[in-house]
């Protein structure tokens, strides 16, 4: 390598505008060469400095709106960001979460078996339980695509031709989705007492969450804990993908349970009947006490004295519980101080979307995932791991 002498470069930092002069190195074939000391500072891959580009990312997330955030961020730092470069990053990085996440670069920090506890018989176990769920997130169609470059050649058109000439040309555009909604799967491996988590996110359908939940768990040797459950809101697909997994129940979500056994017994009973209300409670704590059998039996005894409509009514709800009868273990999981509830999935699910919903806002795909991706860092406690390994890029 041959000493180039010092070459100038100007780069933007959390503090502002810094000018840096550092040693060009040139190969001995003068085919390639490089500063050795733009690794280190973070500089190789993008004129924006790694802490830049977190506090970028950190008020992109935070904000309702890439515009509102550029206002903010240079409220704060007194740097001026445009719009489309912010945006700009804060994807770039988004992409970069799931690629990391995918290829099992960044350590959880915890495992399965490390989720010690007293069980119901006093024993010491380690329990962790293994969730799933899907959202619809706002997409941005192929019709609307095109409509919006059909705006934007006409504006370009109406200008003078001077002033034509000198703007960039139009960069290709990412295909649109089919429809304005489209979904994304969130998943969830938690302790106990859910100080030890682990949150992904995937919007490659049903395969890419099975994959998605044999990676996490194999990040977090889910196989290692004593006691592993699955929880979901009982849709067919989830079910089947946690089946896949190593865990000795999945149970069904109660509050699910009970909202369809409260639908068929507002049809029998009517809205406001005092009976109605008593039948129900009593029905709940029978199947959350004695699980499935006792339930069964009583759902048996109440269809045979309805008729028309309403034995329809609990035909259906029959239909529901016998295709989720290995679901319904509630008796289990009381005996062993199991949760019964997926409320942990649920809050991802809205954590993890807070972001991309709201008026007016319609994401690519691979976008709404991206930013999914990046707010599951925080979820997950790994925010600040991930910066630091992007302190070293590598090559």
């Amino acid at each position: 390598m041959r000493n180039k002498g010092p070459q100038q470069c100007s780069h933007v930092c959390a503090v502002g505008r810094v000018v840096l002069r550092r040693i060009y190195w040139e190969a001995a074939d003068k085919q390639a060469g490089g500063c050795v000391l733009d690794v280190p500072l973070g500089i190789a891959v993008s004129t924006l400095s790694t802490g830049l580009r977190k506090l970028l990312c950190r008020v992109g997330l935070e904000c309702r709106s890439f515009a509102r955030a550029t206002g903010v961020f240079k409220d704060l730092t007194g740097i001026r960001i445009g719009e489309e470069q912010l945006r700009q990053t804060v994807h770039q990085e988004a992409a970069n979460v799931q690629k990391v996440s995918a290829q099992e670069e960044l350590a959880p920090g915890w495992k399965a078996g490390d989720n010690k506890l007293t069980g119901a018989d006093g024993k010491v176990v380690s329990r962790c339980y293994e969730s799933a769920d899907g959202v619809m997130v706002p997409t941005t169609t192929q019709q609307t695509k095109d409509k919006r470059r059909r705006t934007v050649l006409a504006k370009r058109k109406a200008m003078p031709r001077e002033r034509r000439r000198k703007l960039r040309p139009l960069g290709a555009v990412r295909k649109g989705s089919d429809n304005g909604y489209k979904a994304v799967y969130v998943t969830r491996l938690y302790s106990q007492d859910k100080s030890r988590t682990l949150v992904g996110v995937t919007h490659q359908g049903m395969p890419g969450l099975r994959r998605l939940l044999r990676r996490d768990a194999s990040r977090v040797l889910l196989r290692g804990a004593t006691e592993r459950v699955g929880l979901a809101d009982g849709a067919v697909g989830l079910r089947h993908c946690l089946e896949r997994q190593p865990l000795e129940v999945i149970l069904l979500d109660f509050y699910h349970l009970s909202e369809h056994v409260a639908a068929s017994c507002t049809a029998v009973y009517g809205e406001k009947s005092a009976g109605g209300k008593a039948w129900l409670a009593q029905t709940l704590h029978i199947v959350r006490h004695q699980g499935y059998e006792g339930f069964y039996e009583r759902l048996l005894d109440w269809r045979g004295g309805l008729r028309g409509g309403k034995r329809k009514a609990v035909d259906k709800l029959i239909a529901y519980v016998v295709e989720r009868r290995e679901m319904i273990r509630y008796d289990l999981a009381d005996a062993k101080g199991w949760d019964v509830g997926s409320g942990p999935i649920e809050s991802q699910c809205g954590a993890t979307t807070d972001r991309i919903k709201g008026r007016g806002r319609r994401w690519d795909l691979l976008n709404a995932s991206g930013m999914m991706a990046m707010e599951a860092l925080h979820q997950s406690d790994l925010w600040d791991s991930y910066w630091k390994t992007r302190l070293l890029p590598r090559n």
